[in-house]
Order: C-alpha cells, then sequence, then structure tokens
C-alpha cells in the first residue's frame, strides 16, 4: 500500500494534525491498517490517530483517507467522541493483556505446571479409566454371580434328582 499526503494541515486550537491523502490498493484498507500506515509514515503512536473516513469509488484502486493525527491520546479523548464499540474493544484487549499476564506469571512460578488443556485431557483419562474399572468390576461381579447362580442351581436339580430318586427306590 503507497500512501500519497493529499493536505496536512497544523490545528493549534485541538493539538491535532489534519491530515487527506490517498492510499493505493486492490481491497479497501480496514482502520488498522490505516493507522499503522499513517503511524509510520508521521512518526507517531497508532493511539493518537483517529481516521474520520476512508472514501472510495467504484472501480477505483485509489481510497481517500480523512484523519487527525493528535500530540497525546489525551488530547484525542479529549476532541473525539467515544463509541460503544471503542469502549468494548479496550475492554478486550485490556482482559486479553491481564489473561496473557496471569498465564505468564502463572508459567514463571511453576514452569512445571501443565496447562489447562492438559490438566482437562488427564482430568477425562482418569475418568474413563475409572469409569471401565468399575465396568469391569461390575462384569466380573456378574459373571461371578452368574457362576454362583448356576452352582447353586445345579446343586438345586441334583437335590431334587437325589430326592426322586431316593423317593423312587422308596416306593
Amino acid at each position: 500500500m503507497q500512501f500519497k499526503t493529499i493536505s496536512d494541515i497544523e490545528n493549534p486550537l485541538f493539538n491535532r494534525r489534519e491530515i487527506e491523502g490517498e492510499i493505493h490498493t486492490e481491497v479497501v484498507p480496514s482502520r488498522g491498517e490505516v493507522r499503522k500506515i499513517l503511524a509510520e509514515k508521521f512518526s507517531v503512536g497508532d493511539d493518537t490517530i483517529k481516521i474520520r473516513t476512508i472514501k472510495g469509488k467504484f472501480g477505483s484502486k485509489v481510497f481517500l483517507i480523512v484523519a487527525n493525527i493528535y500530540k497525546s491520546k489525551e488530547d484525542k479523548e479529549k476532541v473525539e467522541h467515544r463509541k460503544k464499540k471503542d469502549f468494548e474493544l479496550e475492554k478486550k484487549q485490556a482482559e486479553a493483556q491481564q489473561k496473557e499476564s496471569e498465564k505468564k506469571e502463572e508459567t514463571n512460578e511453576n514452569p512445571n505446571s501443565s496447562t489447562p488443556e492438559n490438566a482437562d485431557k488427564k482430568q477425562t483419562t482418569q475418568e474413563v479409566s475409572t469409569l471401565t474399572n468399575q465396568k469391569n468390576t461390575e462384569s466380573l461381579g456378574e459373571a461371578n454371580s452368574n457362576q454362583n447362580d448356576k452352582k447353586e442351581v445345579s446343586e438345586e436339580t441334583e437335590n431334587k434328582l437325589k430326592e426322586i430318586k431316593n423317593g423312587e427306590q422308596k416306593n
């Protein structure tokens, strides 16, 4: 992507520079991409840049960019209206940074500790092995009880046969 500056106006009332320029690219650039390009070109932080518009004409590969570059992040926050989407984005970024720092602290404290994914895998394998052991003991118990039942049945039938034979012999 190539950026060409059309106008660069200094606005001391708002402590900002009002930039208009063109970007030559195949697809519509995202606000993040434009912000990075402007930050590199004007040597400023991307938290001080507010993209006003990105306009393109049908079939054209040239996009008009209107942006404001503030002298500090505080100046930007004083002047620019923030949308709900911006608040949510900042909140998500803060949460992501917090999670990353917690993970780093956790790995620094316990370098041999397992990750949550590995802990879940270990737990499921333990559960599976416990269930299979229970199933095996139940099936062994059923087999033993079936054998005991067969023994009891066979003993009962033998006793009945003996009684019948003894009864026939007595008659």
